[in-house]
């Protein structure tokens, strides 16, 4: 049986880079994986790719795409007050969960 990660971000989250060579940018999350933990971030991250010609009068040649990068090299930006954060939890007194910022206390 495979283990399933949990990654804190979800696709559509706005988020800033927090260590490498992108640090202090932010971008979009594209596609999350949790099994590797690992996630795309719109923009950034950039690496070069060698493509090879697949059909008939296409172009090969160098392609720039956005690479992955470890979900814990990123953090959160809130919405309310646009700073990164840490993410918590919250449930409600009807049972349903949300996230929330830990600065300003808002739902996310």
């Amino acid at each position: 049986m495979k283990k399933v990660n949990k990654v804190h971000v979800k696709k559509g989250d706005t988020v800033m880079i927090i260590s490498g060579k992108d640090r202090g940018k932010k971008g979009k999350v594209l596609e999350v994986s949790p099994s590797e933990g690992k996630i795309i971030v719109e923009g950034r991250n950039m690496v070069t790719k060698h493509v090879k010609p697949r059909k008939m009068g296409q172009e090969g040649g160098i392609v720039k795409a956005e690479g992955p990068l470890y979900a814990c090299k990123v953090m959160l930006v809130c919405p309310k007050c646009g700073k990164p954060t840490r993410v918590g939890h919250k449930v409600f007194g009807d049972g349903t969960k949300a996230r929330v910022c830990r600065r300003c206390g808002d739902t996310l």
